[in-house]
C-alpha cells in the first residue's frame, strides 16, 4: 500500500478521538481504520511509527510506565515477563523514548541470532536500518555507528568490553535479557557490573529481564524492585505419546513420524524442538520426499548463514512451514506463524566434559519449564498444539529448571576473568558461588598454561589468553605457535566433523585443509557444515595471532593439552598413563594404537580408563624441545599395589610419564620405610597375638580411666609415622609384613611410668598360688585364664583384675576344661563334689581332698603303687 508523503502534516489531529478508546483493540481498529481509509493523511515518520507501535501492541506496554518510572528512580530493575510479551524489542526503545541516560544502552543476548534479530526488529520499528540508532555487535560482526545509542551484543562482549574499560565509558545502561538462562557469561556480567555500579559508577543504570526466573533472588542481589508483565498466548493443547520410545528406536526417525502425523492432525506452521544441528540434519533427510505439497523445511540453528536463520524466522504465507530448531528457538525469537509445537523432549547444554577438559555441549533430558516455554510457541497467533515426545507418566521424573552454566560449565575461563579483574570468587556479587573445587582446578590449570603466578595473580600471558575468544587452552596455544595453530584451534573448540573415523587430529587436518582432495581417497566422510564453519574461524582466529610458528599439530596440541601427553603402558593392549596423572585406552585396531607417545585432546570422560575419541602421535624429541624445563630426573620410592612391594626406581619424568627408568639401587632404608608406609595402609594390620593381647590390656585400662594412648586400628594407622616407622626398616613387602612383629613397636609408644602403672593395673600375667605366672587372655568379654584344677587349692577368694572378676577354666590333670567359673568359692563349695566323685575314679593319682580350701595347691602326682 502506497502512502503520499506529507511531512508537515502532523499525525495529532487525525488520532484525535482515536487516543482515548474505550480499549486498547478499539484504538487499534480505529488506527487501522485511518490508515487503510486516509492514504492521502500524509502522516509524518514520527507519526507512521507511532501509529505502527500502538496497532502492534504488546503485553509488556502496559508495565512500562512502572518500569521506566523505577529506573529513573533507583537506576535497577527486575523485569518478569514471560516469551511473548514483547520485553526484548520494547523496553530498550521505552528507555530510549525516556531518556533515561545520555549514554548508549547496552542490551546482552545469549545467542548471536537473537541479537541480530532484536536489532533489526527495533531498527525497523525506527524506521531505520541497523547500525543508526541500534546497532548490535557479536563475535566476528559488527553494524554500530557513531549515532548508536542502542547496542544489541552477545553476553561475552560485555566481560571483554569491561575489562578494557573498567568504567563503561558511554555506556548509560545495561539490559540483561533472558538472564533466567543463567548463562556463565551473564552470571559473571551482572557481577562486574554490580562491582561498577557500587565503586565507579553510581548512575549505571542495570536491568535483568527474565522469562521463568524466580525473580526473588536476582531482585535481592541487585537491591531492585520487581516488576511484572502478562504474557499474550492463546490455549494450547498438550498431546504427549501413549507410551515411551522404544530405546532402540533412533530418535530422528520418531521426530520425522510425528512430523508427518502433525501435518495431518493440524493447521498451521510447524516448530520442532531438536537438541543440535546433526538432529537438524537428520530429521531433515528423513522427511526428505515425504511432504504433503505447499509444506517447506527450515532448519533453523545458531551456526547457519543469518540469511537462511532469517528466512526461518519470517512468516511465509505461500506454504506451509516446518522450523527444525534447536533451542535457539525457545527465547528471544519470535516465530509469527507457528501453530504447532513438536518437542523432541531433549536439551543441548554447557557441561564440564572431563573427556576434552573444556566445556562442551552435552545432550540430556529437557527440564519442565523449558517444556512449557516450548510449548507455549505454538499458543502466539492462535489456538495451538504442542506434541510432546514421552508420555505423560514419564513428565514427573523431569527437572524443574536447568542448572545455572555456573554449576556445571568448566571454570578455566572464569578463573582468568576474576584474576585479569583482580578479585577473588568470593568478593564478586554472584548469584551462584562457583564451587571451590572446580575453581581451584582451573587455577592450576591456569598456572600451568603461564597465565598466573604461583600466588594467583595475572601474568601477561594471561592477559594475552584473556583478549583472545578462546578457552585458555586453546588461546595458549595459539599465542605460542602462531598463526599455523589457528586451523587446529578452530577445529579443537568445535565438534568432530569426523564422526566414525580413527581417532588421529591428522586425519581431521587433512580432511579441513583440501576438503576435495580427502573426500577422494578417504573413506570416512567429513561433516561439510562443520568443516565450513571450523575453517570460517579459522580464518578469524589468524587474525589475532601474531608470527608464523614452525611447530608440527602434535607439538601444538601437546602447548594446549600439556596434561595430556600419552605414554603407552607396557603390554599388549595400547593403553596410556597421561602426563596428568589419569589412564586412557585406545581401539585395539586403530592405526594410532602402536604410537609411544601421543597427545590426548578427546576422550570419553571416563573417570577410570578414558576412551581415547581424538589423539595425534607425538615425537620424544619434540616433547623435549617443547618443555626442557618440566622434564627432569626424580628419586621414586613408592609403593607398587601391583607388585605388593616398596618399588625404588631412579626415573626421567615429565609429569606422570617415565621417559627413562633405572633401578635405584641405594635407596636410603628412611625413604623405603615411608614407602612401605603406604603398603600398609592399603594391606591393614595384621597383629600377632602378643601384639593383640597387649593392645586389650591397654584398652581395658584405658576404660577404666587410665590415662594412655589409644591403640585402636583406626588410631594406630592414623599415628603410623609416629609409633611405626623406626621399626620397620628391612621390611619392603607384603610377605616381610605379614612376618612382622609389632608388639615392640606398640611398647614403644608407653613411658616406663606408663609401662609400670599398665602392669599394675591391667598385669599380662596372674601368679598361681604356686607361684607360676599365667597369661590373662584380654581378648573376650572378660579377662581369662586357664590352669589346672589342683593348682588352685587352697584359694578361697575369687582372682580380679582391674576391677573385674576373671574367668577361670580349671583344667583336669590331661589338660582339659573340667569347669569355667567366675565365683570361685561357689565352685568349691557346690560343684566341686560332683567334679571330685567323677574325676577321682579317672585320674587316682593325683590329688582329691575333700575340702579343696585347705588342701595345698600342687602339680605333682602320687608316686605309682600309693
Amino acid at each position: 500500500m502506497q502512502h503520499s508523503p506529507a511531512p508537515t502534516r502532523p499525525v495529532a489531529p487525525v488520532l484525535l478521538g482515536v487516543t482515548h478508546a474505550p480499549t486498547p483493540g478499539l484504538a487499534r481498529l480505529a488506527l487501522w481504520t485511518v490508515w487503510v481509509h486516509h492514504e492521502d493523511a500524509g502522516f509524518t515518520p514520527e507519526g507512521v511509527r507511532f501509529i505502527r507501535r500502538v496497532m502492534d501492541r504488546l503485553p509488556i506496554d502496559d508495565a512500562l510506565p512502572e518500569l521506566i518510572s523505577s529506573l529513573s528512580a533507583q537506576g535497577r530493575a527486575v523485569l518478569q515477563a514471560p516469551p511473548g510479551a514483547g520485553k526484548t524489542t520494547r523496553v530498550p526503545l521505552a528507555m530510549l523514548d525516556a531518556r533515561l541516560t545520555d549514554g548508549r544502552i547496552l542490551m546482552l543476548e545469549p545467542r548471536r541470532l537473537a541479537a541480530r534479530a532484536a536489532a533489526e526488529r527495533m531498527a525497523e520499528t525506527l524506521g531505520q536500518p541497523v547500525g543508526q540508532q541500534v546497532g548490535y555487535r557479536i563475535r566476528g560482526e559488527a553494524k554500530v555507528g557513531r549515532d548508536t545509542r542502542i547496542e544489541v551484543v552477545t553476553e561475552g562482549i560485555l566481560t571483554r568490553m569491561i575489562q578494557s574499560d573498567p568504567e563503561l565509558s558511554g555506556i548509560g545502561a545495561v539490559i540483561f535479557d533472558e538472564f533466567h538462562e543463567r548463562s556463565l557469561n551473564a552470571d559473571l556480567g551482572l557481577a562486574l557490573c554490580l562491582e561498577i555500579a557500587g565503586a565507579l559508577r553510581d548512575d549505571l543504570i542495570l536491568l535483568a529481564m527474565s522469562a521463568t526466573l524466580d525473580a526473588a533472588p536476582v531482585a535481592e542481589l541487585m537491591s531492585a524492585p520487581v516488576i511484572s508483565s502478562q504474557g499474550r498466548s492463546f490455549p494450547v493443547e498438550t498431546r504427549h505419546l501413549p507410551r515411551p520410545l522404544d530405546r532402540r528406536a533412533r530418535l530422528e526417525h520418531a521426530v520425522a513420524e510425528q512430523v508427518l502425523v502433525a501435518l495431518r492432525e493440524t493447521t498451521g506452521g510447524v516448530l520442532v524442538f531438536l537438541p543440535g544441528e546433526g538432529e537438524i540434519r537428520r530429521v531433515e533427510a528423513a522427511l526428505s520426499g515425504q511432504l504433503p505439497k505447499g509444506c517447506v523445511l527450515r532448519p533453523l540453528f545458531g551456526a547457519m548463514p543469518f540469511a537462511d536463520q532469517r528466512a526461518a524466522i519470517r512468516p511465509d504465507t505461500s506454504c506451509r512451514k516446518i522450523v527444525l530448531a534447536t533451542a535457539i528457538a525457545e527465547t528471544s525469537l519470535t516465530i509469527e506463524d507457528v501453530r504447532v509445537v513438536i518437542d523432541a523432549g531433549r536439551a543441548r547444554r554447557a557441561r564440564f566434559d572431563p573427556g576434552s577438559g573444556m566445556s562442551r555441549l552435552v545432550t540430556e533430558r529437557v527440564t519442565r519449564a523449558e517444556a512449557t516455554q516450548r510449548a507455549g510457541r505454538a499458543g502466539r497467533v492462535a489456538e495451538g498444539v504442542a506434541y510432546r515426545m514421552w508420555t505423560r507418566g514419564e513428565e514427573g521424573a523431569l527437572s524443574a529448571f536447568p542448572p545455572a552454566e555456573i554449576d556445571t560449565a568448566d571454570l578455566t575461563g572464569l578463573a582468568l576473568e576474576l584474576a585479569l579483574w583482580g578479585a577473588e570468587a568470593a568478593e564478586m556479587p554472584f548469584l551462584t558461588q562457583p564451587n571451590p573445587g572446580a575453581l581451584a582446578e582451573a587455577q592450576a590449570l591456569l598456572r600451568m598454561l603461564g597465565a598466573l603466578d604461583e600466588s594467583g595473580r595475572i601474568t601477561d600471558h594471561g592477559k594475552a589468553l584473556a583478549a583472545l575468544p578462546l578457552h585458555p587452552r586453546l588461546g595458549h596455544m595459539l599465542v605460542r605457535a602462531g598463526r599455523g595453530a589457528a586451523l587446529l584451534a578452530a577445529l579443537l573448540a568445535d565438534r568432530d566433523p569426523l564422526r566414525g573415523a580413527p581417532v588421529d587430529l591428522a586425519l581431521r587436518l587433512e580432511a579441513l585443509r583440501d576438503p576435495k582432495a580427502y573426500a577422494k581417497h578417504r573413506p570416512w566422510p567429513a561433516d561439510r557444515g562443520a568443516v565450513s564453519r571450523i575453517r570460517t574461524e579459522a580464518k578469524r582466529l589468524e587474525r589475532s595471532a601474531k608470527g608464523d610458528g614452525q611447530l608440527s599439530p602434535a607439538a601444538m596440541a601437546a602447548l594446549a593439552y600439556p596434561d595430556r601427553v600419552g605414554l603407552r603402558r607396557s603390554g599388549e593392549a595400547p593403553r596410556y598413563v597421561l602426563s596428568g596423572g589419569k589412564g586412557a585406552v585406545m581401539g585395539d585396531a586403530d592405526p594410532l594404537a602402536g604410537q609411544r607417545l601421543i597427545v590426548v585432546t578427546d576422550t570419553d570422560g571416563n573417570p577410570r580408563e578414558a576412551r581415547i575419541r581424538q589423539a595425534i602421535a607425538l615425537s620424544e624429541a619434540e616433547l623435549r624441545s617443547l618443555f626442557p624445563d618440566r622434564i627432569a630426573w626424580v628419586n621414586v620410592c613408592e609403593w607398587s599395589r601391583r607388585e605388593r612391594r616398596v618399588v625404588a626406581r631412579q626415573q626421567e619424568r615429565f609429569g606422570a610419564l617415565a621417559l627413562d627408568d633405572r633401578l635405584w639401587k641405594d635407596a636410603p632404608s628412611e625413604a623405603v620405610a615411608r614407602a612401605m608406609l603406604e603398603g600398609i595402609r592399603e594391606l591393614g594390620f595384621a597383629f600377632s597375638d602378643k601384639a593383640q593381647l597387649f593392645r586389650a590390656r591397654v584398652a581395658l585400662a584405658r576404660a577404666d580411666g587410665a590415662s594412655l594412648p589409644d591403640m585402636s586400628d583406626d588410631a594406630l594407622m592414623a599415628r603410623l609415622e609416629d609409633w611405626l616407622l623406626p621399626y620397620i626398616t628391612g621390611v619392603k613387602s607384603a610377605a616381610d609384613w605379614k612376618r612382622f612383629e609389632p608388639l615392640d613397636a606398640l611398647r614403644a609408644m608407653l613411658s616406663w611410668e606408663e609401662m609400670q602403672a599398665l602392669d599394675r593395673a591391667v598385669p599380662a600375667h596372674f601368679t598361681t598360688p604356686l607361684g607360676r605366672a599365667i597369661p590373662i587372655d584380654y581378648s573376650g568379654e572378660a579377662p581369662e585364664i586357664s590352669l589346672r584344677l589342683q593348682e588352685m587349692f587352697g584359694q578361697t577368694t575369687h582372682p580380679t583384675v582391674a576391677g573385674q572378676a576373671l574367668r577361670v577354666t580349671l583344667l583336669s590333670p590331661a589338660g582339659r576344661p573340667v569347669q569355667t567359673t567366675m565365683d570361685l568359692p561357689g565352685f568349691w563349695a557346690t560343684s566341686y563334689a560332683d567334679v571330685r566323685k567323677d574325676m577321682r575314679g579317672r585320674y587316682p593319682r593325683h590329688p582329691w581332698p575333700e575340702d579343696p580350701t585347705e588342701a595345698d595347691p600342687t602339680l605333682r602326682a602320687k608316686p605309682r603303687g600309693q
